[in-house]
């Protein structure tokens, strides 16, 4: 696989435009005026203006080559119709771990072939993503990964993966991410210990894949974010699970479980209710109008959550993505058990209401039959005598 050609992107984003370096946190914006002159020069062949080679270097330290083309070095991203400004896709729903808490539920090795994939990323570039979530199942495991994560590299895309790092030590996918650096890596921790990690997994000796994977990307120097996942099983190891992740990269923690996405309440039940934490107030979201999810067979979904009714992408092609934001406006709409409900409106002043969770959301607990307090500020009724 050839190596990477450019050290900067161009970007519109959400009716700005932005210069950014992949693998890097810090971001550049500038006006409409600058972003039509970079525009021009990567059409025309000309170098790169001695601003932006200014703002390269104080930015990060970047000495852009003089006196080439700045299409050779620099990849300029049109703009798009579409207005779609992030995404996230599961490359693949299978997993080599087999954990109880996991929303997907039935974890499936099945996808579309790589002809699809690649088209299915062009789409998404067409559509204006410039922030893309490749996820699973395990995203590492699918076969294709390494060629699938390049190409929407080498399209301009910036790029995070969710992943479980069972595969990070590996030279094909070390030598691909250090080649072409995602913005993080998303790592869940499971467990600080050998016994709990791997039997929360049911995966023997999948805790020590995990540290080697860790400190292979950070030998790398690959950006880590870690999310410990707190559940009955390994509470007793929050402390060492915060001490383990701190070690590696930035942490988040993770204590509240949803149903799968069928709507079965399997996952439920793992909550360590000494760790729940109140959900703030629900104030709405741009999935389906700036954001969209991708399954592995092309389907687009206003969220992850949210997966009904989809746009069969391969067939539809990217006009179906204009569809998106009805379907995401109907989604929202109260139904069920939450029809007529009032609470979650917002008063008089513009606050929000105390509603914590989005309509999608909500229904997946009515169907897992969820004590209601888990998704709903109203008590359960009173058993009738």
């Amino acid at each position: 696989m050839s190596a990477p050609t450019h050290s900067l992107v161009v970007s519109p984003f959400l009716g700005e435009h932005l210069v950014l370096r992949p693998g890097n946190d810090d971001g550049v914006q500038i006006p409409l005026t600058r972003y039509l002159e970079l525009s021009k020069a990567a059409s025309t062949g000309t170098e790169a203006p001695r601003w932006l080679v200014d703002g390269a270097r104080q930015a990060w330290g970047l000495d852009l080559p003089g006196h080439r083309p700045l299409r050779d070095t620099v990849i300029v991203r049109a703009p798009s119709t579409y207005g779609m400004a992030r995404a996230s896709w599961e490359i693949n729903k299978g997993c080599d771990y087999d954990c109880p808490h996991c929303y997907l539920g039935l974890k499936r090795f099945e996808g579309m072939p790589g002809p699809d994939k690649i088209r299915l990323l062009d789409i998404m570039r067409d559509a204006g993503v410039l922030w893309l979530q490749i996820t699973g199942g395990e995203p590492l495991i699918d076969r294709e990964f390494p060629e699938m994560y390049s190409y929407a590299y080498d399209l301009g895309i910036m790029l995070t993966i969710s992943t479980n790092g069972s595969q990070l030590h590996k030279p094909k996918i070390l030598d691909t991410l250090a080649a072409r650096p995602p913005h993080h890596l998303s790592l869940s921790v499971y467990g600080a210990t050998e016994e709990t990690y791997d039997g929360f997994t049911r995966n023997r000796g999948a805790f020590g894949r995990f540290i080697k994977g860790l400190d292979a990307a950070r030998e790398a120097g690959l950006r880590l974010q870690l999310n410990i996942v707190v559940t009955n099983d390994n509470a007793d190891e929050f402390a060492a699970m915060e001490e383990l992740a701190e070690r590696y990269g930035q942490v988040y923690v993770f204590t509240n479980m949803s149903p799968t996405i069928q709507g079965d309440a399997t996952p439920i039940p793992e909550q360590a209710r000494k760790y729940l934490r109140k959900r703030k107030p629900f104030t709405g979201c741009n999935a389906g109008h700036t954001f969209f999810h991708a399954d592995p067979f092309g389907h687009a979904s206003i969220c992850k959550i949210g997966r009904e009714p989809h746009i069969a992408l391969m067939q539809e092609g990217i006009e179906g993505l204009k569809r998106l934001g009805g379907i995401a406006d109907g989604l929202q709409l109260r139904t069920g058990g939450c029809a007529g409900c009032t609470f979650g409106q917002k008063d008089a002043d513009g606050n929000p209401g105390g509603c914590t969770t989005c309509r999608p959301m909500a229904r997946l607990y009515q169907e897992a039959k969820a004590p209601r307090e888990m998704y709903c500020q109203h008590p359960d009724p009173e058993p009738v005598r």
